[in-house]
């Protein structure tokens, strides 16, 4: 008799359970992807408004409160002479001793005084903190003007080459019936800079001497690789100021002596008069330039990319200018952000292509945002200069307004437009 089988039991799903359990399965996952998405654009949108939130803090800080600069100037050592050495960027050919002098380094100032700052005489300077317009600014030109010393003293220097080593020597005697920084209490802290043009490779400075308006310096600065046959396109340009520990150093005045007319054969010494600091001329006009905006909701953020400009006012000597451009995105009238390009060397027409993003309040557009650009002219020797400025945003001039309404009417998109600069 055969055992019986055991019974089999067979499952089976039907076509429409297998259908249910995939849809279910795809909509869980589609709401955990929408869910995770939310979380993270609530995440970014905080640390975007946190962002902003520092940036408006910090401007708020740089607007009302300043810091002052810290520097102790030299003594005047009265009777007694100093000797100092100063060298250009460019190391002389064997090293050799020249004069009285020793060692002589490679590179440096004579000695380790402070840059100093721009003066309140500059026309166009840039006061961040102190809130410059362009209506202080005439003020300034004004009080220049009227308040200015018809005479501003004089100062002697002896010049000399010498052919074996190709160097060119300067040495800074002294300076005689400097104005005083202010006339009710008399009293200045004078030192000079000297840089040969038009080149601009070699600068030095001497010592600052307290309270005397008749400075003894003599020092002695000494430039290679000057050849014999640049020795007449060479020009000296001395810039004489007034230490000032707590602000801006006062230009008393310069010197522009050219060597055209000098025998490099002989050492001569001679004097020259203070002449008042160059004042930039309004009737040359500022310049254009070529801005691109693009504006991105989505992300809070607006692009900007400086591309270039053009028919910049000469603002150097040499007839050129080294300009850069520093941007602010203003939010209600404040600013909370900045950004600037590198500077272009010795060019009225520069080409930049640089690209910047900035953050913009979160759910706020662009009707209370505006774009703030600067160009200045870099300067080693005193302040940097601003050229012109411009203004873009909902509350500026009629081609600024239509440019920014294009931006805000066509997001995503790169809108590039010329602008003219202003005083």
């Amino acid at each position: 008799m055969k055992p019986a089988e055991p019974l089999q039991v067979h499952h089976s799903l039907s076509a429409a359970a297998v259908s249910g359990i995939c849809i279910g399965t795809l909509v869980l996952l589609l709401s955990m992807t929408a869910l995770a998405y939310k979380c993270y654009r609530r995440r970014v949108m905080m640390n975007a408004q946190n962002r902003l939130s520092t940036a408006i803090k910090k401007g708020l800080q740089e607007s009302t409160s300043g810091s002052f600069r810290k520097s102790t100037p030299v003594r005047s050592t009265g009777n007694k002479v100093m000797k100092s050495k100063g060298t250009s960027p460019i190391t002389p050919p064997g090293c050799g001793e020249l004069g009285g002098l020793d060692r002589i380094p490679q590179a440096g100032f004579s000695t380790p005084t402070r840059d100093p700052g721009p003066s309140k005489s500059e026309v166009y300077i840039e006061n961040e903190k102190g809130g410059a317009t362009p209506e202080k600014e005439e003020l300034i030109k004004e009080r220049y003007v009227s308040e200015k010393p018809s005479y501003l003293g004089s100062i002697g220097f002896s010049v000399e080459y010498d052919n074996s080593k190709q160097a060119l020597i300067v040495t800074i005697a002294n300076a005689n019936n400097l104005p005083p920084r202010d006339p009710n209490l008399g009293g200045c802290d004078p030192y000079i800079k000297l840089q040969l043009l038009p080149e601009k490779k070699h600068k030095c400075k001497t010592r600052v001497l307290r309270k005397t308006l008749d400075p003894v310096y003599d020092e002695t600065f000494t430039f290679f690789g000057v050849a014999a046959n640049q020795f007449t396109g060479i020009t000296l340009h001395f810039v004489i100021l007034s230490f000032d520990r707590f602000s801006r150093d006062d230009i008393i005045g310069e010197v522009i002596y050219p060597l055209s007319g000098v025998d490099p054969e002989e050492k001569f010494s001679t004097t020259r008069d203070i002449t008042p600091r160059h004042l930039k001329l309004r009737s040359q006009g500022r310049g254009e330039l070529l801005v691109s905006l693009c504006y991105q909701p989505a992300a809070n953020r607006l692009g900007v990319v400086i591309l270039k400009a053009r028919n910049l006012p000469k603002m150097d000597i040499s007839g050129l200018s080294d300009p850069y451009i520093k941007i602010y995105l203003n939010y209600n009238g404040q600013r909370i952000a900045k950004k600037k390009t590198h500077v272009k060397k010795r060019t009225l027409n520069p080409v930049f292509n640089e690209s910047f993003l900035f953050d913009v309040p979160y759910n706020e557009g662009l009707q209370n945002i505006s774009l703030e650009f600067l160009v200045l002219d870099w300067d080693r020797m005193t302040k940097n200069e601003v050229v012109g400025r411009l203004e873009i945003g909902s509350k500026t001039g009629p081609t600024e307004v239509s440019h920014w309404n294009e931006v805000m009417n066509c997001p995503r998109k790169q809108i590039a437009e010329w602008h003219k600069l202003r005083e």
